[in-house]
């Protein structure tokens, strides 16, 4: 594992100043079509609860929720929480940290932690944290980035000679084994890993994005062939280690 870490960053208020800081400016959000791509990974149950940790600006939870899913979602920052309130209408929203989730046990029929557990002080208590609040019936579903993603980490340690460095306190790379480890050694059991480099598009809106883009476009076409051990990220469904679990 690469960790990457700001300079002062040690405690949970320090990211959390961080994260209020980037979400009252330019925000994280990807296309529309990668959220609509995740929920497609989980079977629908209208009515079944789904929380959300680390929702960011709200996007998985708008599309959840019109999914038919009873949504709850949780972020460090409070600008986060505010624009998610404001983008997806989601009342069921709480400021709070994803190593210490403010929930009971067995709560949930799914928990998603999109692109954000790499980036907490200790991973290891995010993972703990899944398991606890998820039913043994439930699915987890955690996307986590590769340290050898060809299209982002090889790409630009080949055109710059660094690791790709973004904007947020604290950023991990590690491997699909690495990955399976953490998330295993914690609480979950993995039973499916998907690749993601850049969703095909979904909506009407992110087909337009990528005609006036043709050559994200024809990456988003290579990526298609790119094994998942080297792609981008890895999405990794899992079941907690003790439960019955749900394959659909």
């Amino acid at each position: 594992m690469i960790e990457i870490r700001k300079p002062g960053v040690g405690t949970v208020s320090d990211s959390r100043l961080q994260y209020d800081v980037l979400y009252s400016d330019q925000g994280i959000r990807l296309l529309d079509s990668f959220y609509v791509w995740i929920l497609g990974l989980l079977p629908i149950k209208p009515g079944a609860r789904l929380l959300d940790i680390s929702c960011g600006e709200g996007s998985l939870l708008h599309f959840a929720a019109r999914s038919g899913f009873a949504v709850y979602g949780l972020d460090l920052s409070l600008s986060a929480v505010e624009v998610a309130s404001q983008r997806s209408g989601v009342e069921t929203l709480v400021v709070g940290d994803g190593e210490v989730l403010p929930f009971p046990d067995e709560h949930f029929d799914f928990v998603t932690n999109i692109g954000s557990l790499e980036h907490y002080l200790h991973p290891d208590a995010g993972v703990r944290e899944v398991a606890r609040v998820l039913k043994p019936t439930g699915l987890a579903c955690i996307l986590l980035p590769n340290l050898f993603g060809l299209l982002w980490n090889v790409y630009w340690v080949w055109k710059s000679g660094s690791m790709y460095v973004d904007d947020q306190p604290i950023q991990r790379y590690a491997t699909r084994n690495h990955w399976t480890g953490l998330l295993e050694a914690n609480g979950l059991k993995v039973v499916r890993v998907h690749r993601d480099n850049r969703p095909l598009p979904r909506t009407w809106g992110d087909l337009w994005w990528y005609l006036k883009r043709p050559r994200k476009f024809v990456a988003t076409l290579f990526a298609l062939g790119i094994p998942t051990n080297l792609a981008n990220c890895q999405v990794f469904i899992c079941t907690r280690a003790d439960g019955i679990g749900n394959n659909q």
